[in-house]
């Protein structure tokens, strides 16, 4: 890599993670931004416990229509006024998404499962004058009910797949989303509201979805960037850039560089045909890591729990836990990250020699830094410039203790897939 190529590269670590971020949006600093889909609203305290332990700081679950408004203009939000009460007890924040539709106000409609090609009767989404204000209606009464209660809205879930019914439209979630945007901002003008929860990066949909106007209202764009088991989290980089540059495009002027993009769902299944356990702990920290070198502040995981025991079902095995609450690997290696980082943002990402090998520099409010080392190739040894540390330990992905060879002022890292942390205090990492 040429000497330029290597400052623009340092650069970009450094200062992605600083951009502005708007009220209600997590600073980058870990934990605040670590976050974990759940599927439950009442009961399940030792679940949350749980995921306090493990160092996630928020939440994201489905705020369904149809549970809460059981006769037309009357709410019930008792079941969340318990789980909101239950996250602040412990210190996490809810993305709660605003979602789906209504047998009272939509018709019931044929759709089709994508995976299985199986039909089956649902209610269409909002898409008629009376359903579109019937939804910002209760979302309006939902941002007042929680008036000040740092609650993250979204709205809808993966409306460019089949969550929207009978079939994707991006014209309907459009006309749904700022007619909601819209409502929530006259009413509560300082209430958090995200979207469109993409499946994926569609970029049509995005594109049409960002150019209708709605980038005014949004406070950030959420997307779920899954990918293939063999297509590591690191590779999303050029995704976000993309929309990066999409969302800067559409932008009003007064919000210009002040849209951040957010990982609203995103993981890897331990199902036969996915990942490893081991990969998948890997991947759960080095996806919170590279979305924050990529100025992503906030990165849900995806998923709390395994939905079931079926080794062969995908849909079982995205959890950190098993259904027993036993933990994952990946439980653990949240655990490390949240624990080891607490404080931290990253500064930069050390120009490395070979593009593989993640080395961030992270840096505490008081000055201390910590390095964060791992790599997408093969396992193999890096040596790094360390100036001012008289010793040098690391602790690995499952929070086991390392000891690293120091020679003068060089040290020797055994990098593998799994991130490891070391203490710098007021040490420094040279430049290669």
């Amino acid at each position: 890599m040429s000497d330029p190529m290597r400052k623009h590269f340092w650069l970009l670590g450094l200062l992605l993670p600083l951009a502005g971020h708007a009220a209600g949006i997590p600073e980058p600093v870990l934990p605040a931004g670590v976050g974990v889909n759940i599927h439950f609203v009442t009961g399940h305290e030792r679940d949350l416990d749980l995921i306090r332990t493990a160092g996630f700081r928020f939440i994201r679950m489905d705020f369904g229509w149809e549970g809460i408004e059981k006769q037309k203009g009357h709410y019930d939000w008792s079941a969340y006024d318990k789980l909101l009460s239950n996250l602040e007890q412990r210190g996490m924040r809810p993305v709660f998404i605003l979602d789906y539709s209504h047998h009272l106000y939509e018709e019931a409609v044929t759709n089709e499962n994508p995976v299985t090609h199986l039909t089956h009767r649902t209610t269409a989404s909002p898409q008629h004058p009376d359903s579109v204000a019937a939804f910002a209606s209760w979302a309006v009464a939902s941002a007042k009910h929680y008036h000040g209660r740092h609650i993250i809205w979204e709205i809808w879930n993966e409306p460019n797949i089949s969550f929207w019914n009978p079939k994707p439209d991006v014209q309907q979630y459009t006309t749904l989303a700022l007619a909601t945007c819209r409502a929530i901002r006259a009413a509560e003008p300082d209430a958090t509201i995200v979207g469109p929860a993409s499946s994926t990066f569609p970029w049509d949909f995005l594109e049409s979805f960002l150019k209708s106007g709605v980038l005014e209202y949004l406070d950030a764009v959420s997307v779920h960037p899954y990918r293939e088991p063999r297509r590591p989290p690191e590779i999303a980089a050029a995704d976000y850039q993309r929309l990066r540059e999409l969302i800067e495009r559409y932008a009003p002027v007064a919000k210009k560089d002040k849209i951040p993009i957010l990982s609203g769902e995103w993981g890897y299944s331990t199902w036969t045909r996915g990942v490893s356990l081991e990969t998948q702990a890997a991947f759960a920290a080095r996806q919170q890591l590279s979305n924050l070198l990529n100025g992503v502040p906030l990165s849900i995981w995806c998923d709390w729990k395994n939905d079931g025991d079926d080794p062969k079902e995908n849909e079982h095995n995205f959890g950190t836990v098993l259904p027993d609450l036993n933990p994952k690997p990946a439980y653990r290696a949240i655990q490390t990250l949240t624990r080891e980082l607490s404080g931290y943002r990253i500064t930069r990402r050390r120009a490395p020699d070979d593009q593989k090998d993640y080395l961030l520099v992270c840096t505490d409010a008081k000055g201390a830094q910590k390095l964060v080392a791992w790599t997408l190739g093969e396992p193999h040894q890096v040596a790094v410039t360390v100036n001012g540390a008289q010793t040098l330990s690391a602790v690995d992905s499952a929070g086991q203790a390392l000891m690293l060879k120091l020679d003068g002022n060089r040290a020797a890292l055994d990098l593998t897939s799994a991130p490891q942390y070391i203490p710098l205090g007021t040490g420094t990492v040279e430049e290669p």
